[in-house]
């Protein structure tokens, strides 16, 4: 794989000079029209000196995600790092497809998220709608959802699934999704939980499938269009969302196959597939810049510009530590569990992300005011690759670039 070296062309050097950057900012616009459109309101470039970070550091980067293309970890990957007031390190390194065809990885790459969609479609609409008064975070998804109760599952809160304690199961079976979705949610409603809710930890991907329903049922529309509605749209995160559409499909990149196909532009996940694209736990598509926007949103406690998402006060209820049996969640997010090998060893105590089966992540700090996104398609071609070591070593490493006060 030694032909995955990053190209030239392919980078937005975080060590160029400012005049520099800015003729650079210039030939991706013209060079990609999708950026073109987003370029008088887009989150800036910035030399990381000039946010206090130092370019030396972030430039070990390059080494170990070379390193992770010859030990064929990933065929390629985006990395960007942020602050509030801009973009720090926006590079791409590799490929975007290696079979039946070679296809090089992008800036502007889009991305199959898979369970970031957890956090950033699903989980943020619940908020929204907890912030509206539509709902309560103590509510029993019972309450919205009356034939869901049965079964063991009166107890079930908002809060339990959006902390993965509601007892369910991980996944239930993949022939319960293959009657369609009115069916496949009907299943779900037959379930038992495994573990009395809210005593035990389980990462369950049929706790979002019901999150992403509670969503429907409250608003009147399914977890896309409200999330398209009240956030993406909002935040003019014009690449992002479900059921990409041709034009976007070009650019992403390309995981397995199914049925004979390369997936691109199609979701990966299988029963995310089967719902038709549109889940609570997985069918986000995203780029990294458009990603930035939301993470700066985050930082800045839930604003962009002049553009308000959530109030601080429903950002600090979602970010804030919640104890579970096997470490620290938020509400939707992670802080701190067996899951968190995609976390920086220097980010605070503060800080929340999560990853995608796909090769995803995303952690935001706000002590540090820095945000790490790193997009992989590590399932292209076989599935085999392994990144949420790497993308951990990426986030301590864009941590330790932080000047301090002394300096």
């Amino acid at each position: 794989m030694s032909n995955r070296r990053v190209p030239v062309e392919h980078r937005v050097w975080a060590e160029l000079p400012a005049a520099a950057g800015v003729l650079l900012a210039v030939f991706f616009c013209v060079w990609s029209p999708p950026l073109l459109a987003q370029a008088a309101d887009a989150i800036p470039v910035v030399p990381p000196e000039q946010l206090g970070m130092r370019s030396s550091t972030l430039n070990v980067i390059d080494d170990i995600v070379n390193e992770g293309l010859a030990q064929e970890k990933m065929p390629g990957c985006v990395v960007l790092i942020g602050r509030r007031d801009g973009i720090v390190y926006h590079r791409a390194f590799g490929l975007r497809q290696t079979a039946p065809v070679q296809a090089p990885m992008l800036p502007d790459t889009v991305f199959d998220l898979a369970s970031l969609t957890k956090p950033v479609a699903a989980a943020t609409s619940i908020m929204s709608l907890i912030e509206r008064g539509l709902l309560d975070a103590e509510m029993t998804a019972g309450a919205v959802i009356p034939e869901f109760a049965g079964n063991g599952k009166e107890i079930i809160t908002i809060r339990h699934l959006l902390t993965h304690q509601s007892g369910l199961i991980p996944d239930n079976s993949i022939s319960d999704y293959q009657n369609g979705p009115e069916d496949a949610f009907s299943r779900i409603c037959q379930l038992k939980p495994t573990s009395p809710p809210g005593t035990k930890f389980i990462y369950s991907d049929v706790g979002f499938i019901v999150l992403g329903k509670i969503v429907e049922r409250v608003s009147g529309m399914d977890v896309h269009q409200y999330s398209q509605k009240y956030i993406f749209q909002p935040l003019a995160m014009t690449e992002t969302g479900y059921q990409p559409g041709d034009e976007l499909k070009l650019r992403c990149a390309v995981t397995e196959q199914r049925d004979g196909r390369w997936m691109q532009g199609e979701v990966h996940d299988p029963r995310a597939f089967l719902l038709g694209g549109i889940a609570g736990h997985a069918g986000l598509f995203s780029t990294a810049t458009d990603l930035a926007r939301y993470a700066t949103m985050m930082l800045n406690s839930g604003s962009l510009k002049d553009v308000q998402i959530l109030r601080k006060e429903t950002v600090d209820l979602m970010t804030g530590p919640v104890s579970v049996s096997s470490g620290i969640r938020g509400l939707g997010w992670d802080i701190r569990t067996g899951y968190s090998s995609n976390r920086g060893d220097l980010f605070s105590r503060r800080a929340f992300g999560h990853g995608g089966f796909t090769g995803t992540s995303i952690w935001i700090d706000p002590e540090r005011d820095l945000y790490v996104i790193f997009l992989s398609n590590r399932v292209h071609p076989n599935g085999k690759g392994l990144v949420n070591p790497l993308a951990g070593r990426i986030g301590t490493i864009a941590a330790a670039a932080i000047k301090v006060a002394a300096e």
